[in-house]
């Protein structure tokens, strides 16, 4: 070491001796690391299921809700056209107004034993299971009904968001690796489509006695009649199984999965506010794209699950095979769940999102050719496409996150505000397209309780079902596709994005 500087040859060929050693034993070491960094972040089976089975839940209330609270909400509790869509949209807008204030404070709550996210997932689970119950409970006056249903679904929309945000954006403190994520958000929604399957189901096969041909024929006139008791006692036994699975799904959830917050950001760290923080997710161009794309292609799910009930019930000769079509939409969709998660990962995301306009056709000919035959064919369609419309934006928005962080590197992960903003907004467009077309009810003469609806409601309600989905589809498409999409880290990049994360539930209030 000593004769190094003093500039004879013979250290000058021994000196490249040792350089080829330490060339060779630092790539073995970061190899040796990055493998430990893999098997750390990989996820097992159960922890994957367990989270899929936290979101069963508000599954099943939202698939029972689509399907059947507007038939409720009209035919049950008897109350106009005009103030069902002031529910509606009132429901909606509430619980699309709690994403930023659930986002808000989910940021400024401290860590504890159980995590940060899971004390707001558990908390919430049984007054969501109230506020679900009283929803579908028909109170002894007539009167103020229809402010009844307002309240709690206000209610039941802004406790269920308080547990969808930080449960959504428990995807992020699972694991760093993309893979892993994309994986477990597969299992997730696995699992809630199995929970919309077992809602619509159970639901449906409890309510059924409350509906049919025969409640018409037993009626004195074809106008509206009194309220059954028996289908008040059938409606409110289904909403006490539906609130139940609140409880057992969470004690699951919270058995099976922990958080894993980034071990390199300190307690107490600081980061930018959660306004500041808004401000520039909505300002980062694929995320925009992404959101502005799926307002009008959730708008048309939610419209399409809403009024398929109605249509079969007033504009079709379908009324016995309501409960099969939404068994077959939703079975279908729990099935080609696994297969577009291959998809994604096989052509990209951005190419599989044409599997959702599949189902434009098809809506279009069940409005024209409202048979059996063609109505079948259209529910397993749609829930083929209803499935990737799911899918795809929850699979999209971690890349979304990982993309804002290789560009914002000054600031910390802010994936509580990419998640609830994205609810925000989506649940905003749903109350708008829910409201509006409800209040076109009003106007075309629908009448509650009636068992045969004016020529012009028939219109309505196929335009509704045909038209007004395809428009929206079609229109998100051509938004989805404009432009490049984010950058998809790699497995090397999103361990040094796990290193420099810092956790968004620690961010600073301004």
């Amino acid at each position: 070491m000593e004769a190094a500087p003093g500039g004879s040859p013979a250290p000058a060929v021994e000196a490249p001796a040792p350089q080829p050693e330490a060339q060779t034993l630092e790539p073995r070491s970061v190899s040796a690391k990055r493998g430990e960094d893999r098997r750390a972040g990989r996820l097992s089976f159960c922890t994957k299921v367990c989270y899929g089975i936290g979101g069963v839940p508000n599954q099943v209330a939202s698939s029972a809700m689509a399907f059947y609270l507007q038939l409720f909400l009209l035919d049950v509790a008897q109350i106009p056209a005009a103030q069902v869509s002031l529910v509606l949209f009132g429901g909606r807008v509430s619980g699309a107004a709690a994403d930023p204030v659930a986002g808000f404070f989910i940021s400024r709550s401290r860590r504890t034993g159980s995590g940060q996210l899971m004390p707001w997932v558990l908390g919430c689970m049984p007054f969501t299971a109230l506020a679900y119950f009283f929803l579908w409970y028909l109170p002894p006056f007539t009167n103020l009904r229809g402010l009844w249903y307002m309240t709690f679904y206000c209610l039941f929309q802004a406790l269920s968001t308080f547990f969808q945000v930080p449960y959504t954006a428990l995807t992020m403190l699972l694991t760093p690796s993309p893979r892993e994520r994309d994986s477990a958000t597969a299992y997730r929604m696995t699992m809630e489509m199995a929970g919309t399957l077992l809602g619509a189901a159970a639901h449906g096969l409890i309510v059924s006695g409350a509906h049919g041909p025969h409640s018409c024929e037993d009626a004195e006139f074809p106008g509206p009649g009194a309220v059954s008791p028996h289908a008040t006692c059938l409606y409110s036994v289904a909403a006490a199984a539906v609130a139940v699975t609140y409880p057992v799904c969470g004690g699951l959830l919270c058995l099976g999965v922990k958080e894993r917050p980034d071990p390199s950001a300190p307690a107490s760290s600081q980061g930018m506010s959660f306004l500041a923080g808004l401000g520039l997710t909505i300002r980062h161009p694929p995320y925009l794209k992404l959101v502005i794309s799926f307002l009008f292609i959730s708008a048309a799910v939610q419209v399409e699950q809403s009024y398929l009930v109605l249509f079969c019930t007033h504009a079709s000769q379908l009324h016995d095979h309501v409960q099969s079509l939404v068994l077959t939409i939703l079975v279908s969709a729990v099935l080609s769940t696994p297969l577009w998660e291959w998809v994604l990962q096989r052509f990209g995301k951005r190419m599989s999102a044409f599997g959702i306009c599949v189902m434009v056709p098809f809506v279009i000919l069940l409005a024209a050719v409202p048979t059996a035959p063609v109505a079948y064919v259209v529910a397993f369609v749609s829930g083929v496409s209803i499935a990737l419309s799911l899918l795809l934006p929850w699979s999209m928005l971690p890349d979304m996150v990982d993309d804002f962080q290789l560009q914002h590197q000054h600031g910390p992960g802010i994936e509580t505000i990419f998640y609830s903003s994205y609810v925000f907004f989506t649940k905003l467009s749903g109350a708008g397209a829910l409201g509006i077309s409800t209040l076109s009810l009003e106007f075309a003469g629908y009448e509650a309780g009636a068992c045969k609806q004016a020529e012009q409601v028939v219109v309505t309600l196929k335009v509704l079902i045909g038209a007004v989905p395809t428009c929206m589809i079609l229109t998100g498409l051509c938004i989805l596709m404009v432009g490049p999409g984010p950058k998809v880290p790699s497995q090397d990049s999103s361990h040094q994005l796990s290193l420099r994360r810092r956790t968004s539930y620690s961010l600073a209030a301004s």
